[in-house]
């Protein structure tokens, strides 16, 4: 992700308040997600917070710069990654801060295992969020290149040949005035009646018969491994 002013937002009382909503909700939905490997795609604020929830026995975090929680370091649209190898990923607005977001899905389709889970976090754009992204020059949060609606994105996922399930939508709040002390609104309520300003989709990569997209399981862990390093360095790749 990008710093100076992006980093500045995350950690001004709005982009925590929003952290902290999102770190709830993906926990929840990481319930049915188990296996060997879990990975997500692009830091949103510091730390490790959206993989507290993981069931996998292993998690690693990769972006593009390095910052406390990261794991690997590299260009997202070239993972250093073994093809068919993940068993959950995690894009927490990553798509929104790519110059080719569909580019992006098609690398992380080549990582993912079959019957893997893909949960993706993303402002609507049309909601008071997307509205205020739409009318300021640095973006909002700073940085955000575009918006990418549910629809699209569905659309996307079933060209790859994703099973698109439900999504959850929540921060039903403006992006004026202070926000709540206790993360942003979850739901809808009688007081804040506007559209959702964002949303989770969940989606799972199909399985096909003819080709065998799992390594045994006996043989997975150091196959992964080899591809990925250990979550404890911190690689490089060449630009």
């Amino acid at each position: 992700m990008l710093p100076g002013p992006f980093s500045q937002w995350l950690d001004a009382p709005r982009g925590r308040s929003l952290r902290q909503g999102e770190a709830a909700l993906v926990s929840e939905s990481l319930e049915d997600c188990f296996g060997w490997e879990m990975l997500q795609i692009g830091a949103w604020g510091a730390g490790r917070s959206l993989l507290t929830g993981a069931r996998t026995r292993s998690q690693a975090l990769i972006d593009t710069a390095p910052a406390p929680g990261v794991d690997v370091v590299s260009r997202l649209s070239a993972l250093p990654i073994a093809s068919d190898s993940i068993d959950c990923v995690l894009l927490p607005h990553t798509l929104e801060f790519e110059a080719d977001p569909y580019g992006l899905l098609r690398e992380v389709d080549r990582v993912l295992a079959g019957d893997g889970k893909l949960l993706v976090l993303g402002f609507a754009p049309w909601s008071p969020w997307g509205l205020r992204a739409a009318g300021s020059r640095a973006g909002f949060p700073p940085g955000l290149r575009r918006l990418i609606s549910e629809r699209r994105l569905r659309d996307w996922l079933r060209l790859l040949g994703y099973e698109v399930g439900e999504t959850r939508r929540y921060l039903y709040e403006l992006p004026w005035g202070d926000p709540p002390t206790a993360g942003c609104r979850m739901r809808r309520g009688f007081v804040y009646p506007w559209p959702a300003g964002a949303f989770l989709l969940r989606a799972r990569k199909r399985l096909h018969a003819l080709t065998p997209l799992r390594p045994r399981l006996r043989e997975r862990r150091a196959s992964v491994l080899g591809g990925i390093a250990k979550p404890s360095s911190v690689n490089r790749s060449e630009p």
